[in-house]
């Protein structure tokens, strides 16, 4: 049962997460958060799965962000990444129902996109 009072916290469903718009830091809409990637033994978010491109989510890829470069904008009640388009077209990236094997070279090669390693 839902409170009708809101309380703020720093925790979030990963429900509410899905779904909400990604900005880069010019306050262009770059796509929105189709899944969350969650680390089975630390429990930890590793990635937000970013859908970008297509229209009305039909021909969009998806494009697993580092979780920790997403930043929460509440007069956005969006994300902003350090990110532009041009960075995403060429990051590694998958078609909607066909997601790669989350393996620590996948992990790297991401990383390794954004400068993180």
């Amino acid at each position: 049962m839902q409170s009708s009072t809101q309380t703020h916290t720093d925790i979030i469903s990963s429900e509410r997460v899905e779904g909400t718009a990604v900005y880069n830091k010019a306050g262009d809409r770059l796509g929105s958060i189709d899944d969350l990637m969650i680390d089975k033994r630390s429990g930890q978010i590793r990635y937000a799965v970013l859908e970008f491109g297509g229209f009305l989510g039909i021909g969009a890829d998806r494009y697993p962000l580092p979780w920790n470069i997403l930043k929460y904008d509440t007069s956005l009640d969006g994300y902003v990444v350090p990110l532009d388009k041009d960075t995403l077209e060429g990051a590694p990236h998958y078609v909607g129902g066909e997601p790669p094997v989350y393996s620590d070279d996948y992990g790297r090669s991401v990383n390794r996109h954004y400068g993180l390693e």
